[in-house]
């Protein structure tokens, strides 16, 4: 049985769509699922707000590889296209985190670094993870609680929850 912090992301074409669609790659694992939180795109890159969230999933006979194998097709179903590097994208399916028996799985693969590398800096992360798991801890880094507030003020800021996947329909906002 593993555990594991998934984040998704989207910033081309029909956002919410596309989000519903990639949560359904990942059914029935799903233990939670975040808010969609609208959030400014991350790097040098011109390019519209993406709409984040996070899940939460858990599955006997699944390792981090297979989590990461689920985030490629998801990806993949999407129609994501890997052309500029933090470019804009249909989707984004990242591996945060994942514990199993043994607790939380390091790896330091640069094809699946566990932890995250970059997750404790990156509020469209962690304020969706608080949202689902207030108590969650990054390993090697903290609460994340903790994390988000040493995000600076303004960046924290610009990520803010619109509301649940289905039932607000987020895809119909701009």
């Amino acid at each position: 049985m593993t555990r594991a912090v998934l984040s998704l992301g989207s910033n081309l074409g029909d956002r919410g769509a596309t989000l519903a669609a990639a949560v359904s790659v990942f059914a029935p694992s799903v233990v939670a699922t975040s808010s969609v939180f609208q959030t400014p795109p991350w790097g040098p890159v011109e390019q519209d707000d993406f709409y984040n969230l996070v899940l939460i999933v858990s599955a006997d006979g699944m390792d981090a590889a297979g989590w990461l194998a689920l985030c490629h097709r998801a990806e993949q179903a999407a129609g994501r296209e890997r052309l500029v590097r933090w470019g804009p994208r249909t989707l984004d399916a990242d591996v945060i985190a994942v514990w199993d028996e043994a607790g939380p799985v390091t790896n330091d693969d640069p094809v699946l670094t566990l932890p995250h590398p970059r997750a404790f800096e990156r509020a469209f992360v962690l304020a969706p993870w608080l949202e689902v798991e207030p108590d969650a801890e990054l390993p090697g880094h903290g609460p994340i609680v903790a994390l988000l507030r040493a995000i600076d003020a303004t960046e924290r800021e610009a990520v803010r929850s619109i509301g649940p996947l289905v039932e607000q329909g987020p895809a119909s906002r701009s």
